[in-house]
């Protein structure tokens, strides 16, 4: 199981959902010490956006199709603003954004690799779901950062891009029963794979039942927002 967050405070602090329209039609919990340092938080984030950049680019160079390398390309370059955004942050604090990143460099690297699919396809639905519901996930926690938080929800609050890609899928599972079947069962797997890693974020070393009760609000919502997702692209969660 990943664990990336083992740096925490004591400090209270709020956690921040990203509405399905609006960020100001977030909902709070109040997670106390269960969100990390503000030093992990900026690096965890500002590393996934550098991997999925590097992921979106393999795709780039493997894909034949021109309008195909043009979708991947415009994801590409949100999550490389993204990255550059949150090293822009972390350098505001006067700290250097590799240093900063290199302790989760294997972990997330792990998880990545992870769901990386066989073929093609499968790694565009990877890159759209984790994506998608870490960037929610990272905003929620931006909420117990202050202004650095703000910064941070404007950044990855920001058009993914990832809309093209996302028709890419629709067209293959309209056309294609057993891709449709695919890509049902790739999401699921992937979506357990990124709860995990949410998981591990909030997590001492095991949630006791109010913690429970507390977490519960916010992994409701990234499973709502999951599901429009595959929703939108004709797949059932």
């Amino acid at each position: 199981m990943v664990n990336w967050f083992w740096k925490r405070r004591p400090a209270g602090r709020t956690l921040l959902l990203r509405g399905r329209d609006e960020l100001s039609d977030a909902q709070r919990v109040d997670f106390s010490e269960l969100a990390p340092d503000i030093d992990t938080f900026l690096g965890q984030a500002a590393y996934l956006q550098l991997g999925y950049f590097e992921t979106l680019s393999r795709l780039i160079r493997n894909t034949p199709d021109l309008e195909e390398k043009e979708a991947l390309s415009k994801a590409a370059g949100a999550a490389l603003t993204k990255h550059q955004g949150l090293c822009e942050v972390i350098t505001s604090r006067g700290e250097v954004p590799t240093e900063v990143m290199l302790p989760f460099r294997e972990e997330l690297d792990g998880f990545r690799w992870k769901t990386i699919g066989k073929r093609p396809r499968e790694t565009m639905l990877s890159v759209h779901i984790t994506a998608g519901m870490l960037d929610d996930f990272y905003i929620a926690l931006a909420s117990s950062y202050g202004e650095t938080g703000r910064r941070v929800v404007r950044i990855l609050g920001a058009d993914p891009d990832r809309e093209a890609i996302a028709e890419i899928l629709r067209h293959t599972i309209a056309a294609d029963d057993e891709w449709r079947w695919l890509l049902s069962l790739w999401g699921r797997r992937l979506v357990g794979d990124t709860l995990l890693v949410a998981r591990a974020a909030l997590r001492p070393a095991r949630l006791d039942s109010d913690e429970e009760k507390q977490v519960e609000p916010v992994f409701t919502a990234l499973m709502a927002s999951h599901a429009k997702r595959m929703d939108a692209i004709g797949l059932a969660s």
